[in-house]
């Protein structure tokens, strides 16, 4: 409710000077003693009162509203002909060119031009304005301090929030960006709740660029590295879609539901191949399938994550990792806590699954090898993120502390060895740069106040893109120290990949010899009664003698002590 109250004034009034005069005092208003009030009050004594001798604030809040952009074209054709000449004609247009360029005004005015523009060209030839003076000169970015300022903030545009479960960046640039938007928490989706999905402009957050519709809310989503018009979705249902943005914001085509995952559909990746359609997925039903988008009627592969080489699943996927330069390997994350290694060209199916890695006590949300050292892997679940040697399987060379909320995602930086990402339960990102400290991250952020559900760096390393419980997907810019590699960063990565990983092997086989130790010396003192001929009814006797014995020289200290005492 409104309270408008109207202040009126005679306009003849309006800056008309005041004037004081002297007059006596009077009394305006006179209360008598009412002596039948005292009794509903109590006498405070003594009485202190407090006056603070400073002006009254008050504080107001604006909030202006979203200023919304829109994106227009202008076309422009060839113009300025006289009207009896039309431009499409070529021979209207070269005799008219003919009868122009005859024209004396014509040529004093080409003469006249002609000079200026020789000054000019000279003067760019003479001086170049865009020269680099020291560009031969390295970059020291360890001077600058790390830091990431927010760009833009993509909100979801639905009334319903939803969570970000997932970020794709645009293959070519960083103009892009793919955000699947889902609700995982089954019994919180309200009916007719939006399914669409959205690719945002990096320089719109008003709007998105363009609206995908699956028939089922979006886990995951992958652009194609070799097509940027092309992109597959994972699908809560276990479908997985395919869409081409030049056709529209309808599915291109969807795998047949019988033939898919059994559960959501959390992790896809794109494989290194000729023609660049195959692609293959996970999901908490234990399977991993290969796909051809090209037809999706069917799998073209299957692997069953099984530990005991059954044919029943028994473990969960999360994630997946695939690296180019070894196209027969990949791994996968599960929500065990198990990070499986496992080999895509071997000769029997059993045989897929190399080797596990555990360490983790909840899901592998985030599973990623070191762009400049493959054989190094990062992983990222329950409270801490781990860093893992192939050679090593018993246990990760370095890992993080136990944060006090669960860690979400995390990934490495495409431009540095040494620097990772992680995301966490309370809105708060966690950058990890090795070569300044180890123990603690580099830098913290407080994105926002809910969770972050997941991250994604570009390509170029200085941009990434974080996605929030509510469906907000910030855009942050790294600083140069973050972004760009250092001098001699690579090998000094090396030389603490190399040296972690021989303590931990140390450690281990000394740990080995310790087991080994303690269960020879086990063996020796376990002599059953059976082998020493002893009969178990005497033995049973002689430890009730030697229990009586006991009792009775302790009460016979105990007696000499107190007649001591008393003496």
């Amino acid at each position: 409710m409104e309270i408008v109250y109207v202040y009126t004034k005679k306009r003849e009034e309006f800056g008309r000077q005041c004037n004081f005069t002297d007059r006596t005092a009077e009394s305006l208003v006179d209360i008598p003693v009412d002596d039948s009030l005292k009794e509903s009050f109590i006498e405070r004594n003594p009485c202190e009162s407090a006056i603070q001798c400073a002006p009254e604030m008050s504080e107001h809040e604006v909030n202006t509203e979203r200023f919304e952009t829109q994106s227009r074209g202008i076309n422009h054709v060839e113009g300025g002909w006289p009207k009896d000449i039309n431009p499409a004609e070529v021979e209207q247009t070269m005799r008219f060119r003919k009868k122009v360029e005859k024209d004396e005004v014509y040529i004093q005015a080409i003469q006249q031009l002609g000079s200026v523009m020789e000054h000019t060209i000279k003067q760019n030839n003479a001086v170049d304005i865009y020269e680099e003076y020291f560009d031969d000169m390295a970059e020291d970015g360890s001077v600058e301090p790390p830091s990431a300022k927010t760009i833009n903030v993509f909100r979801d545009p639905n009334d319903y929030k939803r969570s970000a479960a997932n970020i794709s960046w645009y293959p070519d640039n960083a103009q892009k960006l793919a955000v699947a938007y889902s609700i995982l928490e089954f019994q919180r989706s309200p009916p007719g709740m939006c399914m669409d999905s959205y690719i945002w402009d990096v320089e719109s957050p008003n709007k998105p660029d363009m609206t995908l519709k699956p028939i089922s809310p979006l886990v995951c989503i992958e652009y194609n590295p070799k097509d940027p018009h092309c992109l597959v979705g994972g699908q809560y249902n276990g479908q997985l879609a395919f869409w081409d943005t030049r056709k529209g914001s309808q599915p291109i085509e969807v795998s047949a539901i019988s033939n898919s995952h059994s559960d959501p559909l959390y992790k896809c990746i794109f494989l290194t191949s000729k023609t660049g359609t195959e692609c293959f997925t996970t999901s908490t039903d234990g399977q991993v399938l290969w796909w051809d988008i090209r037809k999706m009627a069917e799998p073209t592969e299957t692997l069953i994550l099984d530990l005991a080489k059954g044919d029943k699943p028994t473990l969960g996927g999360i994630s997946l990792e695939y690296e180019s330069t070894m196209p027969t390997k990949f791994m996968v994350g599960t929500e065990q806590g198990i990070v499986l290694s496992c080999n895509r060209k071997a000769k029997t199916p059993a045989d897929r699954i190399v080797a596990n890695f555990s360490g983790h006590y909840g899901p592998v949300y985030a599973l990623q090898r070191n762009p400049f050292f493959p054989k190094n892997f990062l992983t990222v679940g329950d409270w801490t993120a781990r860093i893992w040697s192939e050679d090593l399987r018993e246990s990760s060379i370095m890992w993080t502390k136990f944060h006090r909320s669960y860690l979400t995602d995390g990934c490495w930086s495409p431009a540095r060895p040494a620097v990772f990402f992680t995301s966490r339960m309370d809105g708060c990102l966690d950058v990890w740069d090795y070569m300044f400290k180890q123990n603690d991250p580099t830098l913290s952020l407080q994105v926002c106040d809910e969770a972050l559900n997941c991250l994604r760096i570009q390509d170029s390393g200085s941009l990434l893109a974080c996605g929030s419980h509510s469906g907000n997907v910030t855009l942050l810019e790294l600083s140069q120290s973050l972004s760009q590699q250092q001098r001699n960063e690579k090998a000094s990565v090396t030389q603490i990949f190399e040296r972690e990983t021989k303590r931990e092997k140390i450690l281990e086989s000394r740990y080995r010899e310790m087991k080994l130790k303690e269960r020879a010396k086990s063996q020796q003192e376990e002599r059953p009664a059976e082998e020493e001929g002893e009969d178990p009814e005497e033995l049973v006797s002689e430890a009730d003698k030697n229990f009586w014995f006991t009792v009775e020289q302790e009460k016979i200290g105990i007696e000499k002590k107190e007649k001591a005492a008393e003496q």
